[in-house]
């Protein structure tokens, strides 16, 4: 299919995107990637009447590396962040998720806001958003900026609190301090590239002894959005990790899952692929987190 009639505007900077939004209300939807919005457009799941694209203004497309904050512009483009080398070093999560998503062609194009705002509940960057506790600065002309932390942001599959009249901006995240950190993403789809049946990921601070210091642990595509359940893990801080204190873990955390079923999948076999997830993406990042002690050591 094809899009419904729609007009083109091109917005040079924030302020002018969100005076069109103001405009046009709405019936309006801004553009960077499109690597989401165009083919519900196809499709004509979504219909707008204005399409703002905000792809070229170089304020969105920043990325600032503090000493313990990542700042993210929402049009910086998955291809840019996952090959940007001090990000890399400060977040390797991201990198360690773009890789399973979509295929190289829709990286090019595709950001971090346009994921973000499309709120997939198996997409791998809210999920990551979502574990890290991300901020989302969200902007408009009438009411300035606000900050949402992600696991407010997303209230459901394809929903968010962003208004009409909003354009995300930016997005922060903190950096965990100290040596002996590890992370993990992993997922199981029908195909790479395909959207996940189930998804998991993972981040673990270690103390100099191999004790865990900080944990945190997420997964999607189990729930309408994606679920922090770094709770589950919490009894792990203080501890050595191992096999039955990670599958106790997962097992935990399975057991209080009711996901959705599909048909690509029942919601046993979710279930079942989130314990084995929990599982997998634990153990890696202990392993990648012990790692980095022998490292410094």
């Amino acid at each position: 299919m094809k899009p419904a009639p729609f007009e083109y505007l091109r917005a040079a900077s924030v302020e002018e995107a969100c005076a069109l939004l103001a405009a046009h209300g709405p019936d309006a939807k801004l553009i960077a990637g499109g690597q989401s919005l165009v083919p519900m457009m196809a499709m004509r799941l979504v219909r707008p009447a204005w399409l703002i694209d905000v792809g070229d203004i170089d304020a969105l497309a920043q990325i600032s590396i503090e000493p313990d904050t990542v700042t993210l512009g929402a049009c910086a483009r998955q291809y840019v962040l996952a090959a940007h080398g001090g990000l890399g070093a400060a977040l390797p999560i991201i990198a360690q998720a773009l890789i399973w998503v979509g295929h190289e062609q829709t990286r090019n194009r595709g950001t971090l806001g346009g994921s973000l705002v499309h709120a997939d509940p198996s997409a791998e960057l809210p999920l990551v958003a979502v574990m890290l506790d991300a901020r989302i600065g969200l902007q408009s002309r009438a009411r300035g900026r606000r900050v949402v932390s992600a696991r407010e942001f997303f209230t459901g599959p394809m929903s968010t609190v962003i208004e009409a009249d909003e354009c995300l901006v930016e997005v922060r995240l903190d950096q965990w301090s100290g040596q002996g950190l590890g992370s993990a993403f992993d997922e199981v789809a029908i195909r790479h590239g395909d959207f996940a049946l189930a998804s998991g990921c993972a981040q673990i601070a270690l103390d100099p002894d191999g004790r865990v210091r900080r944990v945190a642990l997420a997964l999607g595509g189990v729930a309408g959005v994606p679920l922090d359940v770094s709770g589950y893990a919490a009894s792990l801080v203080g501890q050595f990790i191992d096999d039955t204190a990670t599958e106790a873990i997962a097992r935990s955390v399975a057991a209080a899952l009711d996901p959705p079923a599909d048909l690509h999948a029942s919601s046993e076999y979710r279930r079942a692929l989130a314990l084995t997830l929990c599982v997998r993406v634990l153990r890696t990042a202990t392993a990648r987190a012990r790692a980095s002690l022998t490292e410094v050591a």
